[in-house]
């Protein structure tokens, strides 16, 4: 049996290049959580093997307005769709104390940060109890259907884009009930790179065939605020665990709590009035 009791997490290295890199795991979810510094973590995105115009946005006000006409809206899933986070947490958790890691005490999430490297077999088992967790305790974040529904009447294009395993976000978006709703879902595994790059984001933009002047994405995580913006992109982020200074910081346009933000709700109708007004010019 592997033992867990020496190992030390340096600090996370910029995600590697190579893909189905056993790390990602760790790293992706390490650079999720309310514990990421990002003064450990100081390259930007800015060079994509996929070919594409985008530059990378920089956050200069707290509006939508720049992507008019709306075309499309791209999300990431763990902590977005969703709170899953914490179910992350309790898989790695239940993981250790069942092989005896830390004496078999419940381990802190600042441990966890601090400590966790792991194996691959252990990732994978890890993972495969965080998708039976999931399975019984997952819940949409507070507003989806209602923004899902809008998206629906309004006709735009949608895709989700994530660091997560191909059977953790077909899991997810199953249990969400959006296996038809998305119309493409791009896994960060099977790009060049990983976010917080912006190769994924890129990727959907042009499986949708969608200008990045005419999309936005929602996100939770600095890394993941990286990838859109450096896609050129604006990026509304999602507070669910992070600070909103920090997610500012990163580039979001503005914060919301949830879905149903009085925030993002009268961002988008004012989207909907000038895209009905183009329209009309148009005719």
């Amino acid at each position: 049996m592997i033992s867990f009791a020496s190992i030390q997490l340096p600090p996370p290295p910029p995600p590697p290049p190579l893909r189905h890199h056993h790390s990602t795991l760790v790293s992706a979810h390490l650079h999720k959580t309310t514990m990421y510094q990002p003064d450990r973590f100081r390259f930007f995105p800015h060079v994509s093997s996929i070919s594409s115009n985008a530059r990378p946005v920089h956050s200069s006000g707290s509006s939508l307005a720049s992507v008019a006409p709306l075309e499309a809206i791209l999300f990431d899933i763990d902590g977005t769709l969703c709170d899953s986070d914490p179910l992350h947490f309790y898989a790695f958790r239940d993981m250790l104390q069942e092989i005896g890691f830390n004496g078999g005490t419940p381990i802190t999430e600042e441990f966890f940060i601090k400590n966790i490297s792991g194996s691959r077999k252990f990732l994978e088992d890890k993972e495969a109890l965080f998708r039976r967790l999931a399975s019984e305790q997952l819940q949409p974040m507070k507003g989806l259907q209602k923004l899902c529904k809008w998206i629906e009447d309004c006709g735009l294009r949608r895709a989700a884009v994530t660091n997560a395993p191909r059977s953790n976000a077909e899991l997810l978006i199953s249990m969400l009930g959006l296996s038809d709703f998305f119309e493409s879902l791009v896994l960060a595994s099977e790009c060049d790179r990983v976010k917080p790059f912006p190769d994924p984001y890129l990727k959907a933009l042009q499986e949708l065939g969608i200008s990045h002047h005419h999309a936005f994405v929602f996100e939770d995580s600095v890394s993941g605020i990286k990838a859109g913006t450096g896609a050129g992109m604006p990026v509304v982020g999602l507070g669910t665990r992070n600070p909103e200074q920090l997610l500012t910081e990163a580039g979001a346009v503005f914060v919301i709590e949830d879905f149903d933000d009085p925030k993002l709700w009268t961002e988008l109708e004012e989207l909907k009035i000038k895209a009905e007004v183009t329209t009309t010019t148009e005719l």
